[in-house]
């Protein structure tokens, strides 16, 4: 049996004298290599070629990959800038909590989704957004930096969503702040039967930007 060292050296003579192959024509015709999908011979030649077919391949279909998640960064993108128009254009202040739920409800097709607001001026203590909330809760998201994605491991705010949280297997947690504010105002609670919906792994760039808008929007009844 050949040395594996042997087999590097030869490796390597052969990367570093490209013209080798040149000067022994006939050689190059006569080395035959097993072929990937069957137990024939083929030309060197030959299995170069097929070599360069896979790879044209999955380069197309890594091209045709990035085409489908641009589309569907672009069409997220219109989506955010339709939800984004409607909340600017609404002019009563009181309105806003329904309209950021049902814009991420019908717009993202989110399937189930929470707001709880507080600390806000005594004149919109009637709305939905502003039933109690635990002080347990409240220090949580007052902690939090950035969204939480993942299953739903029984968080009081799950409770908000309907069916309280036991149709929900995954779940977002987006707390909503005043630009750079340290102190939390509320809490947008995304959640779906789908256990892949919303999974620890995936990136949060977008449901930063959707606590952004609707935070900003919200951020009129802190007033």
């Amino acid at each position: 049996m050949t040395d594996p060292l042997d087999t590097d050296a030869i490796a390597q003579y052969l990367l570093d004298n490209p013209g080798f192959f040149e000067a022994y024509p006939d050689l190059l015709a006569s080395i035959t290599v097993p072929h990937p999908h069957g137990g024939r011979a083929v030309s060197l030649v030959e299995r170069q070629v097929d070599m360069l077919r896979e790879r044209h391949k999955a380069l197309e279909l890594r091209l045709a990959e990035l085409v489908q998640h641009g589309r569907e960064n672009d069409l997220i993108s219109e989506k955010l800038q339709r939800w984004s128009r409607e909340l600017l254009r609404t002019r009563d202040p009181r309105a806003l909590p329904a309209l950021v739920v049902d814009g991420l409800q019908s717009g993202f097709a989110v399937p189930q989704v929470a707001l709880r607001l507080w600390k806000l001026p005594a004149q919109y203590g009637d709305l939905p957004a502003m039933a109690e909330v635990d002080a347990e809760v409240i220090s949580l998201v007052d902690s939090m930096r950035q969204p939480y994605c993942g299953r739903n491991a029984d968080f009081q705010a799950s409770r908000w969503l309907p069916g309280a949280g036991t149709q929900t297997a995954s779940l977002a947690l987006l707390p909503m702040r005043v630009g750079a504010a340290p102190d939390s105002f509320g809490l947008l609670v995304l959640g779906s039967p789908d256990a892949s919906r919303f999974e620890p792994g995936m990136g949060t760039t977008f449901l930063e930007r959707i606590a952004e808008v609707a935070s900003a929007s919200l951020s009129r009844l802190t007033a």
